[in-house]
């Protein structure tokens, strides 16, 4: 991404899991509480560290790949009950995002959340991390009727930040993510350090711009001057 393009954005949007935090570490940890409880083994967190952004369910069945459907529903509440316990215990902003956000601060640039996190969980995370009063927006899963990738939340942020779609950039580590942000007609950006696959395929999402790591990511938002 040029410069150039750079100055076209003013506002900056985030997916929250595996884009913005690494919550990983918490979910996981909350689902191998929830599977010792039923007498199930722990599982290795490299097993489940991808599909963290794919929510509970997904979470759940990579861990018991021949679970009983009818035994997902009382899994799936122990986990939230488990991980509303822990939510933020063990949680940080990914390498490079707290001088990232500093920077966009200083640039005058609003920056926020569109998470299908519902709110009982992204709301008290923000919280933590000392985020929520320096976000103008914060749209979880449950804030509108629907949740990525349908653009409903994506627009609601944008009219919350006073920033017209096409003027911000959307983060996101999953195709969902990009796929929302194109049809709210938002910039595409792809957090190549998130939860991503081996075999999710890339190549085929629609991604204007991806960044490496945070870090690369606010290497470039620093070469702009402050309004």
């Amino acid at each position: 991404m040029t410069k150039a393009e750079a100055l076209c954005i003013r506002g900056v949007l985030f997916d929250l899991d595996g884009t913005l935090a690494d919550t990983a570490p918490d979910m996981v940890e909350a689902l191998n509480i929830s599977l010792e409880s039923r007498g199930h083994p722990r599982v290795p967190f490299d097993q489940i560290r991808a599909s963290a952004s794919h929510g509970s369910i997904a979470m759940i069945k990579a861990a018991l790949p021949l679970i009983d459907e009818q035994g997902v529903p009382e899994l799936q509440q122990l986990l939230f009950d488990n991980y509303e316990r822990i939510n933020g215990d063990d949680c940080n902003l990914f390498q490079g995002l707290d001088r990232l956000l500093d920077t966009l601060s200083q640039l005058s640039i609003p920056y926020g959340v569109v998470t299908n996190k519902p709110a009982r969980f992204s709301r008290p995370l923000l919280n933590r991390l000392g985020l929520t009063a320096k976000m103008p927006t914060v749209i979880s899963g449950d804030t509108t009727l629907h949740a990525k990738p349908h653009t409903a939340p994506m627009r609601l942020a944008a009219q919350q930040m006073n920033v017209l779609p096409e003027h911000i950039l959307y983060l996101g580590d999953a195709e969902r993510d990009l796929v929302a942000a194109k049809a709210a007609n938002m910039i595409s950006g792809l957090a190549l350090w998130g939860y991503i696959s081996h075999d999710d395929d890339i190549s085929s999402w629609p991604a204007d711009l991806s960044f490496e790591t945070g870090d690369h990511l606010a290497d470039f938002f620093s070469v702009i001057q402050p309004r």
